[in-house]
């Protein structure tokens, strides 16, 4: 962003830091997995079991094994029968506990502002001979 008062040029998706950023957090699961680790190490079966019920089958998989790739986890293999994985948060996965809690503290005060605004958008549908489309 300029702070010279200049007008900004068009924005580029591959150089602008707000989609890396949104690439790297908006996934449904990455929060939850962000929020699981905040205090310390969990075990695949542990973390798996406290977010039970949201997590698809292979999702809570796909979703660390993205995480590891962007560097926000490190994961380890504990020799066992069977094996024991065991997830950490790195430094940089901790950089974005303080962010995703600001967005959950926006998110639970406007919760019912954006329910209600996607009801009276709907709600508008077909009235004007347009869709809800742009």
């Amino acid at each position: 962003m300029r702070t010279d008062g200049r007008p900004e040029k068009d924005i580029s998706v591959t150089v602008c830091s707000y989609s890396l950023a949104l690439d790297v957090i908006a996934n449904k699961w990455k929060p939850l997995v962000i929020y699981a680790l905040e205090n310390g190490s969990q075990r695949y079966g542990d973390m798996k079991r406290r977010i039970e019920g949201v997590v698809p089958e292979n999702g809570l998989t796909e979703t660390l094994r993205g995480m590891e790739r962007d560097g926000l986890v490190v994961r380890k293999v504990h020799p066992a029968v069977p094996p024991a994985v065991e997830y950490t948060l790195t430094p940089l996965g901790r950089t974005l506990i303080e962010p995703l809690q600001a967005l959950h503290v926006w998110a639970k005060a406007h919760h019912e502002d954006v329910l209600s605004a996607r009801e009276r958008y709907d709600g508008q549908d077909g009235q004007d001979g347009q869709t809800g489309g742009a």
